[in-house]
């Protein structure tokens, strides 16, 4: 499996298709396999053209693990996202972020705006400002010795995804201490690339995505009906709308 180095660390990706480059970031406690390929939206990419590039963020995945929580701030991750374009001489790409990915993906796009040709924040309205306020909640809920007694609903969802998908739960609990770092409403508003905020309307986690895209300067918001942060992922809703996205910018990708 591909792997590259980013920052002594060594970290995972997949490739499939051919065409202008999308980046997948996936979200908190996920990866690559589960977010995306689980999902059908590397399929999704693929047929409709596009190259997607599949990423396992540091303490995720076929990734390296660290525990320390200064390893997991969002800039430090978005630095990884950069190196594995600059491993394939890729010059600027989509990017399509999840939850946390989307987070990453924002921090990206204002310290690299020549790299990314448009954005798609998946689960992440007005959150990005604000941060996530359980996030100790979830960090007890990964370190307690067993999901019994967990009554945090979001703390014990987490959990049982964490143990379905194999996670190392202590590099998850240092990546929500650092990870959930908020971005000042003033940076938001010099994310100067084409964005579109997608939420589902249950989504308690997000903050509204209408909210996010009237602070953006080309901020563009779609909220997917009856849907919470986990079934939004896979939705056709949020799918058709990345892809008459990608489609209206498709000129302002650049494929190495």
């Amino acid at each position: 499996m591909p792997h590259f180095e980013s920052d002594g660390l060594q970290l995972h990706y997949r490739i499939e298709g051919e065409g202008p480059p999308v980046l997948c970031i996936h979200g908190f406690a996920s990866n690559g396999q589960v977010n995306w390929f689980e999902t059908g939206w590397v399929e999704t990419l693929t047929e409709a053209g596009y190259q997607a590039i599949v990423l396992d963020n540091r303490g995720h995945g076929e990734s390296d693990k660290p525990h320390d929580p200064a390893a997991y701030t969002p800039r430090l991750m978005a630095g990884d996202a950069i190196r594995l374009l600059d491993s394939l001489g890729i010059q600027r790409a989509a990017l399509l972020g999840y939850s946390m990915g989307a987070r990453i993906s924002a921090f990206l796009a204002y310290d690299h705006p020549d790299r990314v040709a448009v954005a798609i924040f998946g689960g992440m309205g007005m959150n990005l400002a604000h941060g996530l306020s359980d996030s100790s909640d979830i960090i007890a809920g990964l370190t307690a010795p067993s999901v019994d007694g967990l009554t945090h609903p979001t703390a014990r969802q987490f959990r049982i995804f964490a143990e379905h998908t194999g996670a190392d739960r202590e590099a998850l609990a240092a990546c929500m201490e650092t990870s959930r770092e908020a971005m000042p409403k003033a940076d938001i508003r010099r994310i100067e690339v084409p964005t579109l905020v997608v939420v589902g309307e249950a989504d308690t986690m997000a903050g509204k995505p209408e909210d996010l895209a009237e602070l953006l300067p080309m901020g563009e918001a779609v909220a997917v009906p009856r849907r919470d942060h986990m079934r939004t992922t896979g939705d056709p809703k949020f799918k058709q709308a990345a892809l008459d996205f990608l489609k209206r910018h498709e000129s302002t990708f650049a494929t190495a």
